[in-house]
């Protein structure tokens, strides 16, 4: 495993805590905990969505730091695939949940381009990364 592998396994190991913290908030949250919340069906929703989505694009972004190490790319687009699908977990979850705060939100807001941006993201640095392992 290379130092920039090591170094952005590290970066993301540190953020599964947070991950670990919405878990235990939507468990509450749905057993019935955090009432003064108000939340309606549509925002636990969107909780559960950014939840699962963090979790596993979390996991990927460990698995892709593996694999862009064995890549055929330059040093900036390797740099640019692992920072990539990296933040492409923090946008998508991050859609998910910005576009459903406030009160009484029934749809998404116009945060919800945080989760377009980061599929983007997402989607370019997955295929870069492919192709770089192809070559």
């Amino acid at each position: 495993m290379t130092h920039e592998a090591k170094l952005m396994c590290g970066i993301t190991l540190i953020t599964i805590p947070s991950i670990q913290y919405g878990g235990y908030f939507l468990l509450r949250l749905l057993s019935g905990g955090h009432q003064a919340l108000e939340l309606n069906d549509f925002q636990k929703a969107m909780f559960r969505a950014g939840h699962a989505h963090a979790g596993v694009l979390v996991i990927l972004a460990l698995i892709c730091q593996l694999l862009t190490d064995e890549a055929s790319l330059s040093i900036e687009v390797m740099w640019s695939v692992r920072a990539g699908v990296t933040a492409a977990a923090i946008l998508i979850s991050g859609g998910f949940f910005f576009s459903a705060t406030g009160k009484g939100v029934t749809r998404p807001n116009k945060l919800i381009s945080l989760l377009y941006i980061g599929v983007f993201v997402l989607a370019a640095s997955l295929v870069t990364l492919g192709i770089g392992l192809l070559r």
